[in-house]
């Protein structure tokens, strides 16, 4: 699997990331494991809005977060299908630093 296909597929669902990673781990691609440093945190803050969704207050504002993530994604998603190698507003930097070793 070359970079740009393991870096779409991480986008494809937890299952996609896990098999982007996995492949990406026997042979370690630079644009493949900027795409999934990038997509593990955004999964990881989805599950985090997730589970506090249910707090009444919070969850408003859980919904409100999952729309910002959502257009993260969707960024993040077009970015590996142009080939740009381009950080997310905001969090992107963030998430390199987190998950430098993957």
């Amino acid at each position: 699997m070359d970079a740009k296909t393991k870096a779409i597929v991480t986008h494809i669902t937890f299952i996609g990331l896990i098999i982007a990673l996995i492949s990406n781990s026997k042979k370690k691609d630079e644009f493949a494991s900027f795409y999934i440093r990038q997509t593990l945190g955004l999964y990881l803050a989805g599950a985090i809005t997730s589970a506090l969704s249910p707090i009444p207050l919070i969850g408003f504002l859980a919904g409100i977060v999952s729309l910002v993530l959502f257009i993260l994604w969707l960024i993040s998603l077009i970015n590996a299908l142009l080939d740009k190698k381009a950080p997310l507003p905001i969090v992107g930097d963030f998430f390199q630093e987190l998950f430098k070793s993957l």
